[in-house]
């Protein structure tokens, strides 16, 4: 039976993929797609989130969100958003549970040091990681590297591409290289993923002390959904009203996102997931949700993200990620052996320093830090 029947002219269909890169018998019971997505929950990478941080490093508490947590808020979002638009749900589900997979430790303040160290190797984004990780690093399966996924996932994974990168990504780099768009499940993915980090960022901002709703007041999308909630719920628990008012920003984000897709969707009329390539841009907010989620953003950018107190520690995030870099360079031979290239190759060895740092966990990385430069840790 045809589990994908149900899809709009527009949507991706595993029947007219790209495919694999290593093809591969159909799956009986379930779709391409769904394939894909139970390849990246079993994979080692996807397990590793759960450790990484997103704004707060990983053990400063145990309430605030993780890459992992946070993948998961994105594929919730964008599957309902999905459902709506009459897309592909199991493909927006594998590329917003992949998404993050190339993330280092340390969240920004890691990529930002890795990079730094990797300019001399071709740098080092964590877009171009991610997918690193599903095509090569993942060692599950005896035919070939990587979890051999769908194209169309793997392009969904790769939201941004400088151009000489994706000159080497053949087939992959050319949308880039030809200035066209991604699939509609693709851009609804990358929508979702920043109504989740935006509005959960309240979330966690509030829990931790670092942001007070007295602050809040000063963003319109808030302020209007606070007030609503106060009006509806009087002598509601400042707790509760937290959740209530984000609950509603979500919503009221995701039903803008919907409609404003809709109309451009069907003033554009694509017949094809071509089509969809050679339009502009469809999935969006309008532009009044657009200015609000900018006003958020860059409230959080000034009031949490650049916070004192989060500044310090992503400044021995970058000193950390730095240091086991620069130790693992000069001794290489302080690397676990998978990792250590023969033959004095720097440009490969660098980049194998860089997958390891990047795989590593928050703590992994602290304790491995404590273990190269103290001296008491063997």
């Amino acid at each position: 039976m045809d589990k994908e029947t149900h899809l709009a002219p527009y949507a991706v269909r595993a029947a007219y993929s790209n495919g694999r890169v290593h093809p591969e018998a159909p799956p009986v019971a379930r779709t391409e797609f769904q394939r894909d997505r139970d390849r990246i929950i079993h994979s080692a990478a996807f397990r590793r989130l759960e450790y990484k941080t997103q704004v707060f490093l990983n053990h400063e508490g145990d309430l605030f969100r993780t890459r992992l947590t946070h993948s998961l808020e994105v594929s919730q979002i964008a599957r309902s958003m999905a459902r709506s638009l009459r897309l592909n749900e199991d493909l927006v589900e594998a590329i917003a549970l992949a998404h993050d997979l190339g993330h280092t430790p340390f969240g920004h303040a890691g990529q930002d040091a890795l990079d730094e160290r990797m300019q001399d190797f071709g740098g080092f984004e964590h877009n171009l990681q991610s997918l690193r990780v599903v095509d090569l690093l993942e060692e599950r399966y005896g035919a070939f590297d990587g979890l051999n996924l769908m194209f169309e996932t793997r392009e969904g994974i790769l939201k941004r591409c400088k151009r000489e990168a994706a000159e080497r990504l053949g087939a992959l780099g050319e949308r880039f290289l030809k200035n066209q768009q991604a699939s509609l499940e693709a851009q609804l993915t990358n929508l979702a993923d920043e109504i989740a980090y935006s509005n959960h960022d309240i979330d966690d901002g509030l829990r931790s002390g670092l942001l007070n709703t007295a602050q809040l007041e000063q963003v319109g999308l808030y302020a209007r959904h606070r007030r609503e909630v106060e009006a509806l719920m009087p002598g509601i628990g400042a707790r509760r009203a937290i959740h209530e008012t984000v609950r509603r920003m979500i919503n009221a984000q995701i039903e803008d996102a919907i409609r404003t897709s809709m109309t451009q969707i069907d003033d554009a009329k694509p017949n094809s997931v071509d089509d969809v390539r050679r339009a502009l841009p469809l999935i969006s907010f309008s532009e009044s949700m657009r200015a609000q989620t900018i006003e958020l953003k860059d409230f959080l950018f000034e009031n949490l993200y650049r916070h004192y107190r989060v500044n310090r520690m992503t400044s021995k995030a970058r000193r950390m990620i730095a240091e086991l870099f620069e130790a693992f360079s000069h001794a290489p031979g302080l690397l676990p052996p998978e990792y250590q290239v023969k033959g004095g190759d720097q440009n490969e060895q660098a980049r194998r320093i860089a997958d390891y740092i990047a795989g590593m966990t928050d703590r992994y990385a602290i304790s491995e830090h404590r273990r190269i430069f103290d001296m008491s840790e063997n």
